[in-house]
C-alpha cells in the first residue's frame, strides 16, 4: 500500500471517530496528543490562534462541522509528515494488521534481528525467565485491558499467532495472569513477553513457571508508558 493510501485510510478513521463522538473536542484532543502535536503547533499549521484549538477541545466552541474536522485531521497528518511521518507509519502498521490502535499501541518490524538483551536495556526491563531464543525481529505493544475487553477469541489467536520471533509487551498489567494463561492455547508462542507496570513482588506466582514450560523469555518493566512508547517507536 502506498503512503498516500495509508494517510487517506488513517484520515478517514480519525475524522469518523471525531464526527461520531459524543464529545468531538475530547476526541480531537486524544488524537492530537497521540500524535505528539501541541495546540500551538497545530494552530500554526492551520493558521489560527491556539485558543481556537483549545476552545474546540474544551467544548467552549460549538461542535466542529465536517469542514473544520477535515482541516484539523489534515493539519495533524501534515505536521507528522513534516516530522518524518513516524506516527502515520505506526498507525498504518497496526491498522493493516487488522487491529484497532487503542488495542495495539505499536507494531514494528526491525531492519535486522535485535538481541533480546538489548531490547530489555532499551525499555529498562528485568528478565525473570530466559527463553529458547535470544533475538527478536520486532515487537508488539498491547493494552491488555482493551485487548480483553474488545477482542474476540479469534482475534486473540491472531494477535498471538502472528507474533512469533518477536516480543509482546503488555501494558495495564496488575498480576500478569491473563496474558500468560492466554499464551498457553497459542502455537507458536512469541520469543519474549514483557509485562509493563508491575514489579516482581506483584507478579502472579505461576507466571515464571508457565514461561519456562512454553519456552519464552519473561521480563517486567516499570518504565512509564509514555517513555515505553517513545522508546519502542524509535527502534528500527
Amino acid at each position: 500500500m502506498q503512503d498516500s493510501d495509508h494517510r487517506r485510510g488513517l484520515a478517514e478513521k480519525i475524522a469518523g471517530e471525531v464526527v461520531l463522538s459524543e464529545d468531538p473536542g475530547a476526541t480531537i484532543r486524544k488524537w492530537r496528543t497521540d500524535f505528539d502535536v501541541s495546540q500551538t503547533a497545530l494552530a500554526e499549521e492551520l493558521d489560527v490562534s491556539p485558543s481556537v484549538i483549545s476552545d474546540y477541545e474544551s467544548g467552549r466552541r460549538e461542535s466542529p462541522g465536517i469542514g473544520v474536522v477535515e482541516r484539523v485531521v489534515d493539519g495533524l497528518l501534515d505536521v507528522d509528515e513534516e516530522r518524518g511521518g513516524n506516527h502515520i507509519r505506526q498507525y498504518a502498521r497496526v491498522l493493516s494488521a487488522g487491529f484497532d490502535s487503542d488495542v495495539v499501541l505499536d507494531l514494528r518490524e526491525y531492519r535486522s534481528n535485535r538481541r533480546l538483551s538489548r531490547f530489555y536495556d532499551d525499555i529498562d526491563a528485568t528478565e525473570l525467565v530466559s527463553g529458547a531464543q535470544d533475538r527478536i525481529a520486532g515487537h508488539t505493544v498491547i493494552d491488555s485491558i482493551e485487548a480483553i475487553r474488545r477482542l474476540s477469541s479469534e482475534e486473540f489467536y491472531r494477535l498471538y499467532g502472528q507474533s512469533t520471533n518477536r516480543a509482546l509487551v503488555f501494558t495495564n498489567i496488575t498480576r500478569g495472569e491473563s496474558p500468560l494463561v492466554a499464551m498457553r492455547v497459542v502455537n507458536p508462542t512469541p520469543n519474549a513477553v514483557v509485562l509493563h507496570g508491575i514489579d516482581e513482588e506483584a507478579l502472579w506466582d505461576y507466571a515464571p513457571a508457565l514461561a519456562r514450560i512454553d519456552g519464552f523469555s519473561l521480563a517486567i518493566t516499570e518504565i512509564s508508558e509514555a517513555d515505553l512508547l517513545e522508546t519502542v517507536t524509535g527502534l528500527e
